[in-house]
């Protein structure tokens, strides 16, 4: 493991936390695990949980951190909360439901590349990687790979994972918690591209005008 001990338990814990208040609204073990793609889910959920156990995600506050933003982070953790229990309740009791099974397996893939794209810049940027919107020491500008086309491939990721996690249910209503995602994610990024942009100036103003920031060629 290369997370630090306590990121690790915390990781471990709290995935598992996650997992059995999903299952419970679910209707319970039984009920949860009959339906094919919500096993194909449970596996997924759990590569990447044991994947992110061997990256460097931090919560350093590094150099320099703008405090300001970090609501982001509590309205973000509500919206997950929300997501444990919602789908799962909702699906068992078919409130606001996207019928067909086709629609499960549509969000089983969309949860496995979101939760991967999500991840993959933690690697990439290694110690650099924090919750916190940080400088860290050493700090240094990634533009290659993904980043030569998006500027914050994490937050696409975290997107589409939830919505995935949302269809995996059938659920109308995660998919307007996915929504409701979008504005703390637009606010943490305008926090964190002015960060940058102090930082390291012209080099980020340069990079910035020629990529996107979640959407190639969109956005």
């Amino acid at each position: 493991m290369r997370l630090s001990p306590a990121m690790a338990l915390a990781t471990v814990v709290g995935s598992l936390a996650y997992l059995g208040l999903t299952i419970l609204c679910r209707g319970g073990v039984s009920a949860f695990f009959a339906e094919p793609a919500l096993v194909a889910l449970t596996v997924v959920y759990l590569a990447i949980t044991v994947a992110a156990l061997f990256s460097e995600g931090n919560l350093s506050r590094g150099d320099r951190e703008d405090r300001s933003n970090r609501w982001i982070i509590a309205a973000v953790g509500v919206n997950g909360l929300l997501m444990a229990v919602l789908p799962p309740d909702t699906d068992r009791l078919n409130i606001l439901s996207l019928d067909g099974t086709a629609t499960r397996w549509a969000g089983v893939v969309l949860f496995t590349v979101g939760s991967a794209l999500r991840l993959w810049p933690v690697f990439v940027l290694g110690h650099r990687f924090s919750g916190l919107v940080a400088i860290q020491p050493g700090h240094q500008l990634e533009t290659a790979g993904i980043y030569a086309v998006i500027r914050h491939p994490s937050y696409l990721g975290l997107l589409l994972g939830s919505l995935g996690w949302a269809l995996a249910f059938r659920s109308g209503i995660g998919v307007l918690l996915t929504i409701l995602l979008l504005p703390p994610l637009l606010a943490r990024i305008r926090a964190e591209e002015a960060l940058l942009l102090s930082q390291f100036g012209d080099a980020y103003a340069a990079y910035r005008a020629r990529t996107s920031r979640l959407i190639p060629g969109l956005y």
